[in-house]
């Protein structure tokens, strides 16, 4: 469900206790919030409490500007930490991607459509092939070469676009190289990752063929968010489909594309719909 046309979203992390859902709709009722959803999850084995609230702006009388230093005191008694968002502003998504142009094509479409409620300014590729995608779209298509010896100067050039664009959210529709670990850190929790297998199984190169070798009767798909460690990051979305010995590598291809096309975007919609909160290593989808 997208946003409604003026609402803020606060999503919030913190030890939990008691007392803790009176605080946040005290506060917000406080200011005459109507809060339209609440969702809210008690991991007890860390003893996190975990939230998101959306509330409408009509007839919020504390000025969003504002909204921080008036939060502060109870997100500092609580130990909080939190983020709010506001639906008037469309986060700004670069794509990038490589040769395999499903994954991307499947974004755009949804993108047009509404779907996803984002600005996209650019997508950047180490290839030529999907420039006409693109161009299809009106989107700035940047090719940025990338190999071992100039991964560094493709990475600072990448930088460079992202920064000019001002880029919150980076997707890797099949973008087929490793980041560094300078590329990573820079953007924590903000980079969506596709990966062609079920994770943990079949991690890095090559998933569908190493499952028809160790003749699996299951394949997936999964989306997590990019972490130092290759495709160790939080998972967001997984999804799996049968398949039997009669199943070539072309078939478990053919069959991997159509899930790594609805797991990606259901990932990506979440994320710019505020609803994924991670910690540890863990995500947590609210309604």
């Amino acid at each position: 469900m997208s946003h409604h046309t003026h609402s803020a979203t606060l999503l919030i992390a913190c030890p939990d206790k008691k007392g803790l859902v009176a605080a946040i709709a005290n506060f917000l009722m406080t200011y005459n919030a109507n809060i339209m959803h609440a969702d809210q999850h008690q991991d007890r084995s860390e003893n996190l409490f975990l939230m998101r609230i959306e509330w409408s702006l009509e007839g919020f009388t504390l000025p969003m500007e504002s909204f921080a230093a008036a939060f502060a005191p109870i997100a500092q008694e609580h130990a909080m930490t939190w983020r709010v968002s506001l639906s008037t502003r469309k986060p700004r998504m670069a794509i990038f991607v490589s040769r395999y142009e499903h994954c991307l094509v499947d974004l755009l479409h949804r993108w047009r459509i509404g779907e996803l409620e984002c600005d996209i300014p650019l997508i950047i590729s180490n290839h030529e092939d999907c420039r006409r995608i693109a161009e299809f779209n009106g989107i700035p298509y940047h090719v940025i070469p990338v190999s071992r010896d100039n991964k560094a100067q493709a990475e600072a050039e990448q930088f460079r676009l992202m920064e000019e664009a001002e880029v919150d959210l980076i997707v890797l529709a099949r973008y087929m190289q490793v980041l560094s670990h300078t590329f990573v850190e820079r953007y924590p929790n903000r980079i969506i990752n596709i990966h062609h297998s079920f994770l943990p199984a079949f991690d890095g190169a090559k998933p569908y063929h190493r499952a028809f070798a160790r003749g699996v009767k299951l394949i997936g798909a999964t989306s997590h968010y990019v972490t130092e460690d290759l495709d160790e990051g939080p998972i967001i979305e997984q999804e799996v489909t049968r398949i039997s010995h009669r199943d070539d590598v072309e078939d478990l291809v053919q069959k991997g594309r159509d899930l790594e096309k609805v797991v990606l975007s259901r990932a990506v919609r979440w994320h710019l719909d505020d609803r994924i909160l991670s910690y540890n290593n863990k995500t947590v989808i609210f309604d």
